[in-house]
């Protein structure tokens, strides 16, 4: 098992969360990850890391990875200031990713809580979600109501919006 993704596993197995997870060559892009064939009932998830204009609050975006997003209506639902990406550096400072690697498992990197996660309330109703485990070389898939139990258990704020 891959030492990055290690305490990942170890946090799913110490919460008795089942999961399935599937290895594959590395993937920077949604487009990258359609191409492995691995997604046949549209369950991996795009996530985005993004600032306010202040770098005051960052979150994490969780939401199906068809979906377009429109930083300005999110920012509404937010009640928040203008919202841009956030850098590499600030995804490493945070939550101890690199590009092409975001994952909601990495804000049990996140050891201020800082991260506030932002759920599309659309993927609650999935069956499962795919989501890379802290690596891009492997997804894992796991209910989201599991993945929301994980963020919550580990002290991130949670907000559920439509998008």
């Amino acid at each position: 098992m891959n030492n990055i993704y290690k305490k990942v596993f170890d946090v799913m197995e110490s919460l008795d969360i089942s999961y399935d997870v599937i290895e594959h060559p590395a993937v920077y892009t949604i487009e990258e990850m359609d191409k492995l064939g691995i997604d046949s009932k549209n369950e991996v998830v795009k996530n985005l890391f993004v600032r306010d204009d202040k770098k005051k609050r960052y979150f994490l975006i969780i939401l199906q990875k068809d979906k377009r997003v429109d930083l300005k209506e999110i920012r509404k639902e937010l009640n928040c200031r203008p919202l841009s990406f956030a850098s590499e550096e600030d995804l490493c400072k945070y939550m101890k990713l690199s590009k092409g690697s975001v994952t909601p498992f990495g804000v049990l990197n996140d050891y201020d809580c800082k991260v506030e996660v932002v759920l599309d309330k659309d993927i609650l109703s999935f069956e499962r979600i795919g989501v890379h485990p802290d690596d891009n070389t492997a997804t894992v898939f796991i209910c989201p109501q599991d993945l929301e139990s994980i963020m919550k258990n580990h002290g991130n704020n949670i907000s559920y919006i439509v998008i």
